[in-house]
């Protein structure tokens, strides 16, 4: 039993530029970022919105419907900082900016019927760059699908260097791709996200099948690190630097959220007709009032962004997700259902009536998935009397060399399983720690 929905992926092409005109590229990523500037600048010296957009589309030196993704860009920047001031007021942008654009506007694209595609970038009116854009086999088969197939369509690209290369990341999107129903799902894979980890726990209507906690410690570290960086440049009037490391920060939450939903995918697909559950989350800010410093720690958690790729990525695997009250999950036994404050503290939970002990996250994670099957009309929830022991895995990069991605620790508890957790041993520094 499937449902069906929309559902884009990001493919990200090598740009080998065969016109030799690559710096008209730079140069109008160059223009890009003085348009974002400039919009910025007249919505602080308070011109009208609609204003702004006529003015600056009109004075761009690009292509039209680029220019507008561009004033887009400011406009949404804008709008999330006066919705949820996440991240602090926007700013002028000091370092490149990607080029926006249109499939078959901006930007198209030519399937050859050698294997390869070519491009052809308006990087300014009536100017183009053209070249090849080298792939694999998976990437030309799934982009060849979204030129040639009805219920497929090629969206919006960006032009853009990473790691001093020249890349193209081009949007496609599967508007009728096959998802799991919910109501049909035999695993039920509860999700507990905090500021460094994320615990997961897989339940069957006959018990709990297995479970695990994904620590990402570094991203609470730069955060930390990058938040004192920017007290102290807005302490020295460095605004400029300021938004740097702002942007620096960004791009490296967002790459780290990216590889911990990987793995929580890779995990959670090992287990037969899987629905994701999550904690509904939105109304959470609301009722955080714990002093200014874990208030600012809390508020600008990225839990959404980390569900968002988690839910993206399952989807496109075709699993479902789903998300429940989470009232009181943090603070339930999974074992005798007794829920009191007092069960938990920090990373440790025991019950004050069965004394049941677990790693808190875990625990969490489980009290998750049984909620949900509560709500369902015809499912059981299974009784645990013994959980397994907790296995954990530590996301971090390389301490030096090249870095191709974060290098991931496993750890398993120790101790006996009514007990659940007893000590954790980090064999990568020889420490033990206590959950």
């Amino acid at each position: 039993m499937t449902e069906t929905q929309a559902l884009t992926k990001t493919l990200v092409f090598a740009l080998d530029v065969q016109s030799d005109n690559e710096s008209l590229l730079h140069d109008a990523r160059l223009e890009c970022r003085r348009v974002f500037n400039e919009v910025l600048r007249l919505t602080y010296d308070g011109w009208d919105w609609n204003r702004i957009e006529d003015v600056v589309e009109q004075n761009a030196d690009l292509v039209q419907n680029t220019a507008q993704r561009i004033i887009d860009k400011a406009f949404d920047a804008l709008t999330n900082y006066y919705d949820n001031d996440d991240w602090g007021r926007p700013w002028y942008k000091h370092e490149m900016f990607p080029l926006r654009m249109n499939y078959g506007e901006g930007y198209n694209l030519f399937l050859e019927d050698c294997g390869t595609v070519r491009f052809r970038i308006s990087a300014k009116p009536y100017k183009h760059v053209k070249g090849e854009l080298p792939s694999t086999r998976d990437q030309f088969d799934l982009l060849t699908q979204a030129i040639e197939d009805d219920d497929w369509h090629v969206g919006t690209a960006e032009a853009l260097v990473r790691n001093g290369r020249e890349e193209l990341h081009v949007t496609v999107t599967n508007k009728s791709a096959e998802v799991g129903a919910k109501t049909a799902a035999e695993n039920v894979v509860g999700v507990d996200i905090n500021e460094d980890c994320v615990a997961l726990a897989a339940l069957t209507e006959s018990g709990i099948e297995d479970s695990i906690v994904i620590d990402y410690p570094e991203i609470k570290e730069q955060r930390h690190r990058y938040f004192t960086m920017r007290k102290r440049m807005q302490e020295a009037g460095q605004t400029a630097f300021n938004d740097v490391f702002r942007d620096k920060e960004q791009r490296f939450v967002h790459d780290q959220l990216h590889t911990v939903s990987r793995r929580v995918i890779e995990w959670i697909q090992r287990f037969d007709s899987p629905v994701i559950v999550f904690e509904d989350l939105k109304d959470m800010r609301d009722g955080i009032e714990y002093g200014t410093r874990m208030n600012r720690r809390l508020h600008s958690l990225p839990f959404a962004k980390l569900r968002d790729f988690i839910t993206y990525k399952a989807a496109w695997n075709g699993i479902p997700s789903d998300d429940i009250d989470p009232e009181y999950t943090s603070q339930q036994c999974p074992v005798c259902g007794h829920t009191e404050r007092a069960n938990r503290h920090k990373k440790r939970f025991k019950c004050c009536e069965c004394e049941h002990q677990d790693h808190a996250d875990r625990g969490a994670a489980i009290s998750v998935a049984q909620k949900w099957l509560r709500k369902q009309e015809d499912r059981n929830v299974p009784a645990l009397n013994i959980l397994p022991q907790v296995q954990k895995w530590e996301l971090r990069r390389q301490a030096s060399g090249p870095v191709n991605g974060p290098t991931v620790t496993h750890h398993t508890a120790r101790g006996n399983q009514t007990d659940g957790v007893s000590g954790v041993s980090d064999q990568s520094t020889g420490r033990s720690s206590g959950a």
